[in-house]
């Protein structure tokens, strides 16, 4: 590529960097991968060819939004395994089928950091649906190309979680009662006591590790002894700033379990990280 077709491909992505930038960080939760799909979407941009450096695109905003959105589906669906319901059978509300774009948009705003704990529950095709939908304002023939469904498939995935951030409970942020919350959740993992477990879980907790996505109280309690680490050290930690529990084998921090919780002090999502980069990239503070 010629070094003035690459300087003005450069220009014309650099005039969409922060709006890509905010659409994947929304999809992915996280800065560091929102980064990474960012750096994804110049790579096959500057490699594109027959397209003479991008001169041909019409449509650049589109064209990038679309090659960021599956860049994060692939990204959602390599991080766990989803069983996403058949849209066959599913029959819109009428607040679905014809939303109001003004009253979505005060919706996603005012949930803030409580829409980021329903995301996580969502399919990847239900999270990137709403995300570029309701957030990003991306028509539904667009968002359709990128989950590979019809755009009335794709209108029905936004709905659905249309309805599940409607029902989002307003995060909880004491620290205080994090830390009697994340206390009580150990005891009662290491003892085996159901009971006392179901008390601290919201009903919809989702359990996210490298080995799956384990949802509901009932479901989460099932395998919450193995959160209890028999024979290593595991001490409550601030895990950027929220309430956490950090797993020690011979003095090092090996794995980390991060929480989420709702009013009421309830765990809504447990994440148990056992990667030691994506642990490097945390600032855990043993308490």
């Amino acid at each position: 590529m010629a070094t003035g077709d690459a300087d003005f491909l450069a220009e014309r992505f650099e005039a969409h960097r922060s709006r890509l930038r905010a659409v994947a960080h929304r999809m992915l939760g996280s800065a560091t991968e929102a980064d990474d799909a960012v750096q994804e979407a110049w790579v096959r941009l500057s490699r594109s060819e027959g397209e003479s450096a991008g001169r041909e695109i019409d449509n650049m905003a589109g064209w990038l939004t679309t090659v960021v959105g599956r860049v994060c589906l692939d990204m959602l669906r390599s991080r766990r395994s989803y069983a996403e319901e058949p849209l066959d059978d599913w029959t819109p509300a009428p607040s679905c089928e014809d939303p109001d774009p003004a009253r979505d948009a005060l919706l996603a705003d005012s949930v803030g950091v409580a829409l980021l704990v329903v995301l996580d529950t969502l399919t990847p095709g239900e999270r990137l649906a709403f995300v570029l939908h309701d957030l990003f304002g991306v028509r539904y023939e667009q968002v359709a190309s990128i989950v590979d469904r019809t755009p009335e498939a794709a209108r029905q995935l936004a709905g659905r979680a249309r309805r599940r951030v409607r029902g989002a409970q307003e995060p909880d942020v004491d620290l205080a009662r994090q830390r009697k919350v994340v206390d009580a959740f150990l005891s009662a993992a290491r003892d085996g006591d159901f009971v006392k477990l179901l008390a601290v879980l919201d009903p919809d907790v989702v359990a996210r590790s490298e080995a799956g996505v384990v949802a509901g109280a009932a479901a989460v309690t099932a395998v919450a002894s193995s959160f209890a680490f028999v024979g290593a050290v595991v001490r409550p930690a601030l895990i950027d700033g929220a309430t956490g529990l950090a797993v020690l084998f011979e003095g090092r921090v090996e794995r980390i379990l991060g929480f989420t919780f709702v009013r009421g002090g309830r765990i809504a999502v447990i994440d148990v990280v056992a990667d030691l980069d994506r642990i490097s990239e945390l600032e855990v503070k043993l308490l």
